[in-house]
């Protein structure tokens, strides 16, 4: 009930702000000053109630209201997606830049060799595929510059240092610090594997994603009919991205989890230091 009450607000609120009505209230108070007669004011009053009772309540009017903050939002993520390119280093913005281009050319050829009048929803679908492109690109170049500023091998070094001081522990207290060390080295490996993995799984998709639209451009100049066009398969590559995207959500913990293991381990690599000092 509160959802919907938040929701008619929200209707209500666009249907003050409408310029029709600014312009309809603003109409009566000049006929009111004009004519120094205060029934234009009460006929605004009437026609204003009338209006956010019916207005903000119609279907047809809700589903402007709709469209109108789907574009908004539209809008608003291109002009963050195209910030988001902007940071990307020359090569990648070059990737991006080739992808856009190659989806302009199949758009252009599908309309030019089959002879439609609109690009079918399928071939149109490659205008997501661009934008969960650049999204993964942007995982990808992230993660990536973190594993480059860890030292994997410095870290499995430690462990086997820290193993060998747990066997050599002189009494139990040492051997409890030295174990706890033991720990977050371990967690901390696993944490760096499985972050290589995802690694991995993105730059497959993103090779992926590239070669599918080299496939339908090919498709469509080669062979250039709806049918044969639609024949490909646009779900599976869409199933395949929500997959790694799962994935990524899933280990969107790790690269923390890599910082908090940084932070544990400089406080107990301060004890070892201590023991070699007596």
């Amino acid at each position: 009930m509160a959802d919907l009450k938040k929701i008619d607000l929200q209707y209500l609120k666009e249907a003050v702000k409408e310029p029709v009505n600014f312009w309809g209230m603003a109409g009566f108070a000049v006929a009111a000053a004009y004519t120094g007669s205060i029934i234009p004011l009460g006929a605004a009053l009437i026609s204003e109630g009338l209006y956010l009772a019916t207005i903000p309540a119609s279907s047809l009017y809700r589903r402007l209201v709709d469209n109108r903050q789907r574009k908004q939002l539209q809008e608003v993520r291109r002009k963050q997606r195209e910030r988001l390119v902007e940071s990307f280093d020359p090569r990648e913005r070059e990737a991006v830049l080739y992808l856009k281009w190659l989806k302009k050319q199949v758009f252009d050829n599908y309309l030019k060799f089959t002879g439609a009048q609109e690009v079918p929803p399928n071939i149109h679908s490659l205008e997501q595929r661009w934008e969960d492109f650049v999204d993964l690109l942007d995982v990808y170049r992230r993660r990536k510059n973190h594993l480059r500023s860890i030292n994997k091998q410095a870290v499995q070094n430690q462990l086997t240092q820290a193993e060998r001081s747990v066997e050599n522990s002189p009494d139990d207290r040492s051997r409890r610090i030295q174990q706890a060390n033991v720990e977050i080295l371990r967690r901390r490996i696993a944490a760096f594997k499985e972050l290589e993995k995802s690694v991995t799984l993105v730059e497959g998709q993103l090779q992926s994603i590239e070669n599918f639209f080299g496939l339908v451009n090919d498709q469509v100049v080669t062979l250039p009919t709806p049918e044969r066009v639609s024949s490909l398969d646009f779900e599976q590559l869409s199933d395949s991205i929500a997959m790694t995207k799962q994935m990524l959500e899933e280990t969107s913990d790790m690269i923390g989890a890599l910082d908090n293991h940084n932070r544990e381990l400089g406080n107990y690599n301060l004890l070892p230091s201590s023991s070699s000092a007596k």
